[in-house]
């Protein structure tokens, strides 16, 4: 699976996510196309630089606002120069341009602008999906639905060109999978269209609510919405590197240049390893003390109803000698976000344990048997198309045993035999 791993060395931003695509060789000249298809009024130019921070080459990618209406042009247009002349958007801790421009446009409006345009339905979704995540963040903080979000900063036009950016150079490196490395945050203050923000900004927070995040001691954002939004949308994971075969290795610069670590995003694209039925997997556990057995039971009911790959309760002697239980879970790395809010929601617990283990499955498929009782269904599971397991599916084998009036151990038994014989 092509896999790309963003490597957040010094936060993510927008303008550092673009930068970072294009360093690993995504089209600029694509991209200028592509964007030209948005139709925005606005004139604006792209700016695409090779810059240094502590010695790392990578791309510096600036959209960069028409001022002189009487040179408007209806198409985005590139320029590509050397790290000397590079134009930098500065606000109070200087990590991107944001934050910084007035220009605004509702939700509703961008979601309207997006889906008019003849962008790939791949690039439109992911876009509106983007935009949406900063929408309810935004609705969320300052107490409005996702609709009525005037957008001061993302709305403006260089934020929509980022947003669209990124998604449309996914496209073109043909990425089917993001995961990210884990997350942290500065402090300090942030000034915004709205006024003067704690680092992490209430918009930020609330984004990647549900994803790890560590404070640090800096007074720098390094995590700007945009940046979270992306996050959010495309990562399912966050900690270390998959195993890689690395085909390619870019960098997007960001605009200052602390002196602490080199203001670049690090994304690495290559073929994930995909041993023959091996896959990564979350497990999550809570210890439950206080929940009796019909609530802890509706509890896993609805963790694999949501989807979670399984679900066991086991009893076991919490503190003080109370009985209790033990609910393990296990699901998909993409699933892990929405499964951990519902247990939390379904059981009250304060806290959970969770890790990232390996899964090593056989290979499924479904076959029908003929019994003397009618037909059953039989899951088979095979490596290097060697059958090696196969068991009758025992919702099955129940249904056919209520239908006809016989014990289901009958049919179980007879549905066995006649797999046996097919073989």
């Amino acid at each position: 699976m092509r896999t790309l791993f963003l490597d957040c060395i010094a936060g993510m931003s927008g303008d550092m996510f673009v930068g970072a695509l294009l360093d690993l060789g995504a089209p600029a000249e694509s991209l200028h196309q592509e964007l030209g298809k948005l139709g925005i009024s606005e004139e604006f130019e792209l700016r695409i630089a090779r810059q240094k921070r502590q010695s790392i080459d990578g791309v510096k990618f600036d959209v960069l606002l028409a001022h002189d209406h009487s040179h408007v042009h209806s198409h985005p247009r590139v320029h590509s120069e050397g790290a000397d002349h590079a134009h930098d958007h500065t606000h109070d801790n200087g990590h991107e341009h944001e934050h910084e421009h007035e220009h605004g446009r509702s939700f509703r409006v961008i979601r309207d602008l997006i889906h008019a345009s003849t962008l790939s339905e791949q690039v439109k979704r992911r876009s509106v999906a983007v935009f949406q995540r900063i929408a309810d963040a935004e609705g969320k903080v300052h107490g409005m639905s996702a609709e009525e979000v005037h957008f001061h900063e993302v709305g403006a036009v260089d934020s929509i060109v980022d947003i669209v950016s990124g998604c449309i150079l996914l496209e073109s490196l043909g990425v089917e999978r993001v995961v990210s490395s884990a997350l942290f945050e500065g402090s300090g203050w942030v000034k915004c269209a709205h006024g003067r923000f704690p680092v992490p900004t209430p918009a930020t927070l609330e984004i990647l609510k549900g994803i790890p995040l560590k404070q640090i001691d800096s007074p720098l954002e390094y995590i700007t919405p945009t940046g979270a939004a992306f996050l959010a949308e495309l990562c399912d994971t966050f900690g270390q590197m998959p195993t890689l075969r690395i085909e390619r290795i870019g960098y997007g610069v960001g605009t200052r240049d602390p002196a602490d670590r080199p203001n670049v995003l690090r994304a690495i694209l290559g073929e994930a390893d995909t041993d023959q039925g091996t896959e990564s997997v979350m497990e999550f556990r809570i210890n439950l003390d206080d929940l009796t057995p019909e609530l802890a039971a509706a509890a896993a009911d609805d963790l694999r109803a949501a989807g979670a790959l399984d679900v066991l309760l086991m009893p076991a002697t919490m503190k003080k000698g109370r009985p209790g239980f033990v609910l393990v879970a296990l699901c998909s790395e993409s699933m892990f976000a929405s499964l951990s809010r519902l247990a939390f929601a379904s059981t009250g617990t304060l806290g959970m344990r969770f890790e990232r283990v390996s899964r090593l499955t056989l290979d499924r498929s479904f076959r029908d048997v003929q019994t003397a009782f009618g037909s059953v269904r039989i899951k088979d599971g095979s490596r290097d198309g060697q059958r090696i397991v196969s068991a009758p599916e025992f919702e099955a084998c129940r249904e056919l045993a209520r239908q006809t009036g016989v014990g289901v151990r009958d049919v179980f038994l007879a549905a066995q035999a006649a797999a046996q014989q097919q073989e």
